[in-house]
């Protein structure tokens, strides 16, 4: 593992573990706004996801956002790794933790 792999490693556990996605600095928990969140999710995530009903192409093997909601572990904690961790598939993204949230709840507002 070259030194820049596993710099970017250690940011990115770094940021996970002090910043779990909806801390805020005061201690308060940030819920998200789910129809900003929507926005995002079309602008950044639409490439390979299915974000919503109206959508009609998604990249294969990508799991539509619906489907995402109705997972049993699924929650904030674990998008927020999953998108400053991405695996190898998703692309790395440059996203705030307010904006990982905002994600997230618009994710679990699809939830059934």
């Amino acid at each position: 593992m070259n030194i820049f792999k596993l710099a970017m490693l250690v940011v990115s556990a770094w940021l996970l573990l002090t910043y779990s996605g909806l801390a805020t600095d005061n201690g308060s928990v940030y819920i998200g706004d789910a129809e900003y969140g929507r926005g995002l999710a079309e602008r950044w995530c639409a490439s390979c996801h299915l974000v919503s009903a109206g959508q009609q192409h998604a990249a294969a093997g990508a799991p539509p956002f619906a489907t995402i909601a109705q997972s049993a572990n699924f929650n904030a904690d674990r998008l927020a790794h999953q998108l400053l961790a991405p695996h190898p598939s998703m692309a790395k993204l440059a996203l705030s933790r307010s904006a990982v949230s905002d994600i997230a709840a618009y994710i679990i507002s699809l939830k059934k």
